[in-house]
């Protein structure tokens, strides 16, 4: 068994709670997700089955899509409604829909991201969240997250209340935090603020609509129709560019070798991958261009190799 499994993760449960509850289901050990959801969030994760965990971290690496709520008035230890209340103002004022869309649009493009304690990111050899159980706060390092476009999803003209919530849609890149840009609207705001929702609904090329919840994958593995639910590993590489070869340098690529590079990748970066595909349609490998010899091109990831076949 091998493909990619879409689940619709419910709350309550951590990326690998679901990971470890589809083993059990489909009694195989190797199945990965592809980047992490807080307890808290639902919505879109790709569980890789099989040979389909070589792609991992391409689905990983794709921009996401992710309708939240953000909520103005107080904020929490955790950036998100799990946490404790750490600050509290009274929204005294009428905020307009001008007012807001402004500073959505300004945060849209390249922004500067501090990641929150209460996240997986490592900082010397500890994850961010056990320093944040210790009670120690350290240094994090900020990074440069990229912000495509920011929905509101809320027609009202006038916001007001002692606080005040609304939803919106984020498109981004992969390592954006949507607790801290929540926070930040709250601060551009001039009051406290969390996110007290979140859903992911899309990641890379899948979407929401084509998720199962644990309930319609156990009624699967019941009638043994599973198997035809799982996408192909291509599906999650489709996005990045892609050739075709002929069988005689396809059982090269199998084998990993170096090869020139093609007239039609000539003006690719040296750090952009692309699939590479044989006359059937089988994606064989992902390449990228030799960092010391442009002309030619080097393997990243074989995914069909003449081990595997025999």
């Amino acid at each position: 068994m091998e493909g990619i499994l879409l689940l619709n993760k419910p709350k309550g449960l951590t990326s690998h709670d679901c990971v470890f509850k589809v083993r059990k289901l489909l009694k195989i050990k190797k199945i990965g997700h592809t980047g992490t959801l807080d307890p808290d969030v639902t919505g879109v994760l790709p569980l890789c089955i099989g040979r389909a965990t070589k792609v991992v971290e391409y689905i990983t690496g794709a921009e996401k899509t992710y309708e939240g709520e953000v909520t103005i008035g107080f904020s929490t230890s955790t950036e998100d409604a799990s946490g404790d209340i750490i600050e509290k103002k009274i929204v005294n004022r009428d905020i307009n829909r001008k007012e807001v869309l402004s500073i959505l649009q300004s945060l849209t493009g390249e922004i500067t991201q501090t990641p929150p304690m209460y996240s997986a990111v490592k900082v010397k050899g500890k994850r961010l969240y056990e320093y944040a159980r210790q009670g120690i706060e350290i240094e994090r390092p900020s990074r440069l997250v990229t912000i495509k476009e920011i929905v509101l999803l809320d027609n009202r003209e006038i916001f007001d209340g002692e606080t005040i919530s609304f939803r919106f849609r984020v498109t981004c890149s992969k390592g954006t935090y949507i607790r801290t840009l929540a926070v930040t609207i709250g601060e551009k705001l001039g009051y406290p603020a969390h996110m007290s929702d979140l859903k992911r609904v899309a990641s890379g090329n899948y979407h929401i609509d084509e998720c199962y919840s644990f309930e319609e994958i156990e009624e699967m593995v019941l009638n043994n129709t599973l198997l035809n639910k799982l996408l192909p590993i291509e599906s999650a590489i489709s996005y990045l560019p892609n050739i075709t070869i002929n069988d005689t340098v396809a059982e090269k690529v199998k084998n990993g070798a170096v090869l020139p590079l093609p007239d039609t990748m000539i003006g690719i970066e040296y750090n952009q991958p692309f699939t590479v595909f044989d006359s059937e349609g089988t994606c064989l490998a992902i390449y990228k261009r030799h960092p010391e010899k442009l002309h030619l091109m080097k393997p990243e990831k074989i995914l069909v190799n003449n081990q595997e076949l025999t």
